[in-house]
């Protein structure tokens, strides 16, 4: 059965099987998640894609500086400056996205 989105449910097929096969804390998960984030230059869709799932984590901003703070020695300072930048715009995009949603409401 086609959904037309292959790539889509691809990344979600194995996203779930990532989940359904650990044995860390969701909260453990998500902190190792950033950290490969950060570590493969992840673009701000990544972070994007990831973001209901950190803040069901119960994931804090604190908790994603300590994740770059304690990959800096491996990824180096480019690499974590970079995934900072990302972050943001991923986070501005979904302010975006909200402020868009928020006013398609008011006018219905």
């Amino acid at each position: 059965m086609s959904t037309g989105t292959p790539v889509l449910d691809t990344l979600v097929d194995i996203t779930t099987a990532s989940i359904e096969h650990n044995s860390v804390s969701p909260r453990d998960f998500m902190l190792a998640r950033l950290a490969a984030l950060i570590a493969v230059d992840a673009p701000p869709a990544s972070y994007l894609a990831n973001a209901s799932a950190v803040e069901r984590a119960g994931l804090t901003s604190e908790d994603i500086e300590g994740v770059m703070i304690a990959v800096a020695p491996v990824v180096g300072t480019p690499r974590v400056v970079a995934a900072a930048g990302q972050i943001l715009r991923a986070l501005g995009f979904a302010i975006a996205v909200g402020d868009t949603e928020m006013g398609g409401q008011a006018d219905a």
